[in-house]
Order: structure tokens, then C-alpha cells, then sequence
């Protein structure tokens, strides 16, 4: 268990000097503590959570996020990556890093075949490495930085400044599954899926609820799209390079012409992806710190799907988890669902040598759709994502 730190103990290159006076910056070891136990709590998760400004933060968290709260101060050139847990962090920091250092290295010697990419990109509220605090001042500019702090939480240092932020979101069913599994091969005795999916739908997750999370800054995209990037994990999986093209843009260091006629855009989505990066000797095999916990490499990489939710979820279970989403995002313009179901669509295959089998699906979204009418006895259908409706032999 982490001890607790006091706020003057904060990551280097986050503590700076600050001019106007801060009353948590006088909170004492004990007062914080008393702060800390005195806050709504729910337990399940590997670690305490605690309700602290209208989020679930674990109690060991609070005192960093303090700190940062207090102290932290960004440079007009950082980029700030945010999700939540689970959201796709590993992949985004590794897009990001690649990007911004692709004329650092060369990609067959790159530091992403022999680093794990949270070494790459330090979190601001998180030791990592070792167990001891990044240090920032040495990081080459633009900053990469990442962090799982709600915008309305972030200090207002970050807000006025000229950093940018990128958000990455995940259709929340496939957030509850991956959190789960990151944390039961933690910590094989925490709670089983059912309880895990009510706190989940309470909005009882590490930095949670994860739709006001996500709106957050959803909302801060719409009103400064200078400031905030927002991306969705899904649309990255289904057009990787014009993802990488625009984050490039964003970030300040777009692809020349000449680069991507060389294909500077393919070697770094070949370099980021799942295959590629889980196939590391590094994060197959290697173990990190992550806030006092030690951490196998690999289980930053179970499957990196879009859609997995189906192999873990009831069916009721979805649905009331889409409706509750649904209610919370109503009316801001965000959804999960990149496109309408279309039809359900007729297919066959052969399940045994005796019989046939006629298959219903539906698919999820239109291109597949388009892709299963040219292809109808496709025998990797379902796609990502498709449910599989009915099936009789006969």
C-alpha cells in the first residue's frame, strides 16, 4: 500500500513555486488523511474509492492529485494525453510518441521495441518507473504526458495555458471488460464481473463515472477544438492512418508530403499496433511499478478488440448498460455507435461435415455490412463487433 505523500512530495519537474496562495499546499499529513477517510467510499476494485470533487478516485490517488492540483504547471508546447482507464491508453501513448519522435529514430531501432510505452510517456499524477518519479524538465519538446483526470479536476494552470490535451474514449462496455481483466490479473480476488458490472453502471469506477468523463471533454472539444482533441478508440481500429494523420496535425508535427509517400504514416501504425507492440520481449515478459503495484508488461495487452464486451456481457447486461449511457449522453452530440445497425444479414457456413448451418447476424455497422453482401460465405464472419442472432443447422 502506498503511504501517503505529502503534497510537497510531487513528481519532479511538477513542483513548481506558485505565486498565489493555495490552502490545500497547508493540509498536513493528518488533515489530509482526515480529508481523505472522510469522503463517500465504495470498495471492490483493487483499490478504495473515494467520491473526491465528484469522481470515484482510489484513496491513494487523492494526494497526487492534489499535488498536481497545486503545483502543476505545463509548458505551451505539452501534450497532454487523457482517458480513462482501460480506454486505450497504452495504444494512444505509443501513436503519440511515435509520431512526435519519428525523426529521433529510426523504426527498426526504434525505443518502442525495447521500452514499454508508459516508460515512454510518464503519467503526471503517477509514479512509474522503478517506482520513482519521471523527470519532466528532461523530456524533449513537445512534452508528452499523460494522465486519467477528469478535465474538471485538472489544475486550472493546465486550462489557461497553451498545452494541448488528446482524449481518447472506448464504448464503455469494452472499458468495464478490459478493466476488469487488468485488475483480476492484478489481483485474482477482487470482485467477479456481475458486482464489478453494478459498480460500473453506479459510476463507481477509478475515475469514474466514465460518461462524465468522457462529456467532460467532449464538451471542452466542441468549445476549443484548438485545445482538445477528441478521439474515439474505435474509429482509430477502423482507419488507423487518416487517426495517425490527424493526430499528427493536431499535435503540431503533421506528415510531409514526401514523408507519406514514403509511408512514414504505415511504419507508424505497423510499429503501435497490438501484434507488434504485444509481441515485444519487453511486454511479454518484462514488469514495471505502477503506484506501488508491480505490474506484468503484459497485461497492458490482452486483446485490443473493439467489441469483446459480447464474450463477457449477457445481453441484458448490454442493453441496460447502452441505456444507461444513452440517458447520460443525451442531447451532447456523442455516441458509441459510429453507424446504424444495418439489416440483419443471411449467411451460411459449414459447422460439421453433416450438416449446413444458415447463420443470421447483424452487423454492426454499414461497411460490414457492404463487406459481408460481396462475401456472404465469409468464414471469418462475425466481424468485430457482429452478433451472431440465430443459428440452425438443418
Amino acid at each position: 500500500m502506498d503511504s501517503p505523500l505529502l503534497l510537497s512530495s510531487v513528481p519532479s519537474g511538477a513542483q513548481q513555486d506558485e505565486e498565489d496562495h493555495d490552502p490545500i499546499k497547508d493540509l498536513t499529513v493528518q488533515e489530509q488523511s482526515n480529508l481523505i477517510s472522510s469522503l463517500p467510499k465504495r470498495e471492490g476494485w483493487m483499490r478504495v474509492l473515494r467520491r473526491y470533487q465528484g469522481f470515484w478516485i482510489s484513496d491513494v490517488a487523492i494526494p497526487r492529485l492534489m499535488a498536481i492540483q497545486a503545483h502543476f504547471k505545463p509548458r505551451p508546447t505539452d501534450v497532454i494525453l487523457v482517458t480513462q482507464p482501460k480506454a486505450g491508453t497504452t495504444w494512444l501513448k505509443a501513436l503519440a510518441f511515435a509520431i512526435v519522435n519519428r525523426s529521433n529514430y529510426s523504426f527498426s531501432q526504434h525505443p518502442l521495441l525495447s521500452r514499454n510505452p508508459h516508460e515512454c510517456v510518464p503519467f503526471i499524477d503517477l509514479p512509474y518507473v522503478g517506482g520513482h518519479a519521471a523527470d519532466y524538465k528532461s523530456l524533449a519538446q513537445p512534452r508528452l504526458l499523460a494522465t486519467h483526470i477528469p478535465y474538471s479536476l485538472l489544475p486550472a494552470s493546465v486550462a489557461d495555458s497553451d498545452c494541448r490535451l488528446v482524449y481518447l474514449c472506448r464504448d464503455p462496455k469494452d472499458v468495464l471488460v478490459s478493466l476488469w481483466h487488468f485488475m483480476k490479473a492484478m489481483k485474482p480476488e477482487i470482485m467477479e464481473l456481475s458486482p464489478a458490472f453494478e459498480m460500473f453502471c453506479d459510476g463507481a469506477t477509478p475515475y469514474g463515472p466514465v460518461w462524465e468523463h468522457n462529456l467532460e471533454y467532449w464538451r471542452e472539444s466542441l468549445r476549443r477544438p484548438e485545445k482538445v482533441l477528441f478521439l474515439k478508440y474505435e474509429e482509430i481500429v477502423a482507419e488507423p492512418m487518416r487517426s495517425v494523420k490527424s493526430l499528427a496535425e493536431f499535435m503540431g508535427c503533421p506528415f510531409s508530403e514526401e514523408e507519406e509517400r514514403d509511408g512514414a504514416v504505415e511504419e507508424v501504425v505497423r510499429l503501435c499496433s497490438f501484434e507488434k507492440l504485444s509481441s515485444m520481449e519487453v511486454n511479454k515478459r518484462g514488469v514495471g511499478l505502477m503506484g506501488g503495484v508491480t505490474i506484468q508488461q503484459a497485461n497492458f495487452f490482452r486483446k485490443g478488440k473493439v467489441g469483446d464486451w459480447v464474450n463477457h456481457l449477457s445481453r441484458d447486461m448490454a442493453e441496460r448498460l447502452d441505456r444507461l449511457v444513452h440517458e447520460k449522453l443525451n442531447g451532447s452530440g456523442l455516441t458509441f455507435q459510429l453507424e446504424e445497425p444495418s439489416p440483419m444479414l443471411s449467411c451460411e457456413a459449414r459447422c460439421t461435415g453433416m450438416c449446413r448451418c444458415a447463420i443470421l447476424y447483424c452487423c454492426r455497422t454499414k461497411a460490414c455490412h457492404r463487406r459481408c453482401i460481396k462475401s456472404p460465405h465469409n468464414r471469418s464472419h462475425p466481424h468485430i463487433g457482429c452478433t451472431n442472432i440465430v443459428s440452425t443447422c438443418y
